[in-house]
């Protein structure tokens, strides 16, 4: 069926759209290109402040790339114990939470045979945290029962292994060196005992009726007259006689001691030494463990009145069980005469703090101060935090890793980068001509704005750059060039409709955006979940990945839109000169139809259209 003529063109002229008015149609939003380059610039601001204010303005590099120490891990066993390999792997978990909570990034934390653990930190790690590796940090709480002065010379006239060894303790336990007993006088040298123990040939003369039932309580001083566990015995510290009362005077503030002090059974009395080595103390059995604990975290002490005193304090939460053990020990301890009404937190055969008791403590919080700083009293938060170990450690081996292959690595992988960098460059030049210079500019950026986020996140969190980091940053390289490559495509994609370019940008750029961030978006996550399923080297991989995803699209967003933007306002390339790489003949742009009076019809397109796709 035919249609007039004259019907034909009210047709078309009810879809005519007149050039001069551009009110009738919708425009794109036109942003301030400034704007989004001042953002950019207070950016760079903060990230050149910050490195300003921390003073290293290199990253730092990880084990493979700068060297570290290396350290080897034995296990330490007493009593003939066994280690089997499920304690072992529990000891590779704890220790690698401990490394990572001090902020030390790419460390290496792995099994050497059986039971030995191999411990790789970059850079020179201090002894504190060298040391914090091997304890076991088995908290335990005991009653305070008697105190001595405390000395490095004990009195005992028994050898002690330097390192305690059970076949040769035992050895020395059954010696003929036994037979020295220490008089029982110097019993009456502790504080806080009730009477000198009596020897046991007058004890054993006594009728059945007339001896003890045994202590009370984890406060007694009757334990003063117990005879010390075997663990005592086996390390050659005592004979099977030996009091506890006894063995407080024999025991000596030395490492050797507390590693015995630090095996001794939790339902029994043991002796060890204040964290100052200025005071021993005889303690009961242990009444709350660590395994109550449910948090552990380090700051500044405050008083009563809520002001912070300027000393560290390590705060302890502990849970149900933990809570009510701890108000029924304090309501116990509170009203003792000194010593004894002491409660003493120790950690690995050592009392960190023996603080008095004043009034109960029902609220579930511990706390324990004595001279930490902020980095002591942090290392023992965190050791309390993720569990003691199974067992303790004794470094076997120290090592300084050199960072020769690394280097080597590293040289390599920049000349890969290079390479990579190189190829988008002749990529984008050859393509895009004089626009890709716009695609040079932003990875510039971006590789800018990448080194000074890597090196303020190595001085605030002791990130390190390790080669695979730095692979990260090379595919990274591809990953931000294919933004540009996206947003240069839909603007000539609307260049090629027929728009003018300042229109075409504006256009493009919200068709863009949302693909940009939609790709990255996927990026990151792939990231994420790399990071978090991952460990060791892939961790860096994936950390660098993710960061220079977010950098893409700051850089996107506050350089390379604005940039093109401004661009487009030139003669040259708003002109679509042909080296610009917007010339819209070039680019094969559709010609409008003109319909007199600055009109184009919609009707007119679509026959263009029409004939060419049939020509």
């Amino acid at each position: 069926m035919s249609t007039p003529a004259g019907a034909e063109r009210a047709d078309e002229n009810r879809y005519a759209v007149d050039s001069n008015r551009p009110a009738a149609r919708k425009k794109p939003k036109h942003t301030n290109p400034k704007r989004g380059l001042a953002v950019l610039l207070a950016l760079f601001l903060v990230l050149v402040g910050g490195i300003a204010a921390t003073g290293h303005w290199t990253p730092k590099l990880g084990l493979d790339l700068e060297g570290g120490r290396t350290v080897v891990l034995e296990p330490v066993v007493t009593g003939g114990k066994s280690v089997n390999s499920s304690q072992v792997k529990q000891a590779v978990d704890i220790i690698r939470n401990r490394v990572d909570a001090t902020g030390t990034s790419e460390a290496e934390v792995t099994t050497l045979g059986e039971k030995d653990i191999v411990v790789s930190i970059p850079g020179n790690p201090s002894q504190q945290v060298l040391d914090s590796l091997s304890r076991s940090s088995q908290l335990n709480f005991r009653a305070v029962i008697a105190a001595a002065q405390g000395s490095t010379t004990g009195t005992s006239p028994y050898r002690l292994p330097e390192v305690v060894n059970p076949s040769s303790a035992a050895k020395n336990g059954a010696s003929g060196s036994a037979s020295a007993s220490p008089s029982s006088s110097a019993s009456a040298s502790a504080s806080g005992s009730a009477s000198s123990s009596p020897s046991s040939s007058s004890k054993d003369r006594l009728p059945a009726a007339f001896k003890t039932a045994g202590p009370a309580n984890a406060s007694d001083p009757a334990w003063g007259n117990e005879k010390v566990d075997s663990v005592w015995v086996k390390a050659g510290i005592a004979t099977p006689s030996t009091t506890y009362n006894q063995l407080l005077q024999l025991y000596a503030c030395t490492p050797a001691y507390q590693e015995v002090a630090a095996a001794a059974p939790d339902n029994k009395p043991t002796v060890m030494c204040a964290k100052e080595g200025n005071e021993k103390l005889l303690l009961g059995p242990v009444e709350i463990k660590g395994s109550q604990l449910t948090d552990a975290s380090s700051g500044l002490d405050t008083n009563q009145q809520g002001n912070q005193t300027g000393e560290v304090a390590v705060n302890l939460s502990l849970n149900g069980s933990g809570k009510t053990a701890l108000a029924n020990v304090t309501r116990r301890v509170a009203p003792l005469e000194q010593p004894r009404n002491r409660f003493a937190i120790v950690v690995d055969g050592q009392s960190i703090s023996a603080p008095t008791v004043q009034a109960p403590l029902t609220d579930g919080q511990a706390k324990i101060t004595g001279g930490f700083t902020e980095s002591s009293g942090k290392l023992l938060a965190d050791s309390l935090k993720f569990g003691a170990l199974p067992m303790s450690f004794k470094e076997l081996t120290s090592d300084q890793v050199s960072p020769q292959l690394g280097s080597d690595q590293l040289t390599k992988g920049l000349i890969a980068g290079a390479i990579g960098f190189g190829l988008v460059v002749l990529y984008s030049l050859i393509q895009y001509r004089a626009l890709g210079l716009v695609t040079v500019a932003s990875l510039l950026v971006a590789a800018a704005m990448t080194y000074l986020a890597v090196t303020l996140l190595g001085s605030l969190n002791n990130f390190r750059l390790s080669m695979a980091g730095v692979t990260g940053l090379i595919v990274a390289i591809g990953i931000t060039a294919d933004s540009f490559i996206v947003y240069f495509e839909r603007v000539r994609d609307e260049v090629r409709a027929g728009r003018p370019l300042r229109a075409a940008v504006e256009t493009g750029w919200t068709r863009a955006k949302r693909t940009i961030i939609i790709s990255d978006a996927v990026n990151f996550l792939a990231a994420a979940v790399l990071y978090v399923l991952s460990e060791s080297t892939v961790k860096a991989f994936a950390f660098t990945l993710g960061l220079t995803t977010i950098i893409d699209i700051v850089v996107v967003m506050f350089f390379t839109h604005p940039v093109l933007a401004l661009l487009a306002r030139t003669k040259f390339f708003g002109g679509g000169h042909p080296a610009s790489g917007l010339d819209p003949a070039r680019l094969g742009a559709r010609q409008a139809a003109y319909a007199g009076r600055g009109r184009v019809t919609i009707a007119d397109r679509r026959r263009a259209a029409a004939q060419e796709e049939t020509a």
